[in-house]
């Protein structure tokens, strides 16, 4: 099991990663965007397993499912949500991925240690899962628990120096024993074993749902599931080392609507940029889950559910779950700005059918430059789609869930040709392969 003396060696070479890919100018994974001249891939062919439809010319493999056992004792826990996919050398890939488990439910094995337990002592089931591929065949080498003891662990994202941030969602006290929750870990994508859990308390406490990390300036940007959302920004003392603190801020808009739901009217514009501020906050560790309403009340701009956030090429995407006069969710476009230009923001996309989409959550972009989003309704008997936009707008169906749960935890491999993607429960990790340029 790693030490904390490995997490700091870890944390140290972080630095030094960061300085590496900032000077080379090197981005997130992305290619160009690329329209195709139909919006999507065609007709979706129902598959004969029953798990998940795809258009001709895709197909899936399962890689790992529910009780499958694991390398470390354990067996693959349920509830599988956010995921990123990392180079880790010598021709292997890592997936680390999310659980978005609740105290009392099956964490996969009797936990020893981790960050949070219950009344009874036993240490929560939230956490995440590491998964270790053989690049060429996608052969699962092993699969290992990294994190044990928190609640709820949605999405996050990946950073530039090989790390996965991974969410908790509670932000209410009512659960809680002992310590509080809601809160971002760090999880190298090496890791071998459980690794030491360290909030990062300066990122902010609340129900914490995706992150990303800007190659650039090192900042952080992070999504909120809640009704009445912030969207943040962290600004790291240090590029690369989040742990060592730093400032929390809530995005306002300049001349604009501080509502940006669209709920009942439609105030927040489409395809209109807008410029964005940022409002520093204080008392980021929120003790009463209050940090939202106090950002508002400074200003600060309210959001339906955010949720699936993307760093692209110099720009970022994320989701809105239950935004737009539908209802069905709103995708925003954040450009950060450079040069002395200030910050960016406009409605890039906002669903006005079921057929568009219904309730997009986890979300990113595929090597065309196409955004892929995880739909995520419970609402009545349709089925839960992955969804491909265009650049300039045009949803399109990429997959059909034959389950009635969501999709999560949508990302490309390294090298643009593969698309892995969870199924939350039973919890499902599958490798969809396919022409994503064509």
């Amino acid at each position: 099991m790693p030490t904390a003396l490995d997490r700091r060696h870890f944390l140290g070479a972080t630095g030094m990663a960061f300085a590496a890919i900032a000077a080379s100018g090197c981005r997130a994974r992305l290619g160009p965007a690329i329209a195709s001249a139909d919006a999507g891939y065609g007709a979706l062919i129902p598959d004969p397993d029953g798990l998940i439809d795809l258009p001709q010319g895709f197909s899936y493999r399962v890689l790992s499912k529910l009780g499958d056992p694991m390398s470390d004792g354990g067996s693959v826990p349920d509830a599988a949500d956010g995921m990123g996919c990392f180079d880790i050398g010598n021709g292997k890939w890592a997936l680390v991925r999310n659980h978005e488990l609740r105290p009392g439910q099956d964490a996969g094995a009797v936990l020893a240690s981790g960050y949070g337990r219950g009344p009874d002592g036993t240490v929560y089931p939230g956490g995440t899962t590491n998964l270790v591929l053989d690049a060429a065949t996608l052969k699962v080498e092993r699969q290992l628990r990294t994190l044990a003891g928190t609640i709820r662990n949605c999405a996050g994202g990946v950073t530039p120096w090989g790390s996965w941030l991974t969410c908790e969602e509670p932000g209410s006290r009512a659960m809680l024993v002992a310590r509080d929750h809601g809160y971002v870990f760090e999880i190298p994508a090496t890791a071998s074993g459980l690794v030491d859990p360290v909030p990062l308390k300066a990122m902010g406490r609340f129900n914490h749902e995706a992150a990303c990390i800007d190659p650039r300036s090192g900042i952080a940007y992070m999504t909120e599931d809640r009704d009445d959302s912030l969207f943040y920004r962290f600004i790291p003392k240090v590029a690369g080392r989040l742990a060592e603190g730093g400032r929390l801020q809530a995005l306002a808009l300049e001349q604009g609507p501080a509502d940006t739901r669209n709920h009942g009217d439609a105030a927040m514009e489409r395809r209109r940029s807008y410029t964005a501020r940022w409002i520093d906050l204080d008392n980021v560790e929120a003790p009463e889950d209050d940090l939202r309403t106090r950002g508002a009340a400074q200003g600060a701009a309210i959001f339906a559910r955010g949720e699936g956030l993307h760093m692209g090429e110099g720009e970022l995407y994320f989701c809105c779950t239950s935004g737009g006069v539908a209802g069905l969710g709103q995708i925003f476009r954040l450009v950060p700005g450079s040069g002395g230009k200030p910050d960016a923001i406009e409605l890039f996309f906002e669903s006005d059918s079921t057929d568009q989409f219904n309730y997009g959550d986890n979300l990113c972009v595929a090597p065309h430059g196409h955004l892929i989003v995880c739909e995520d309704q419970y609402t009545d008997v349709v089925d839960n789609h992955l969804r491909g936009i265009t650049p300039d707008g045009r949803a399109y169906p990429l997959g059909r869930l034959r389950l009635q749960t969501e999709l999560a935890g949508a990302c490309f491999s390294p090298d643009g040709k593969v698309l892995f993607v969870n199924v939350f429960s039973p919890a499902t990790t599958l490798a969809i392969t396919g022409p994503w340029a064509g």
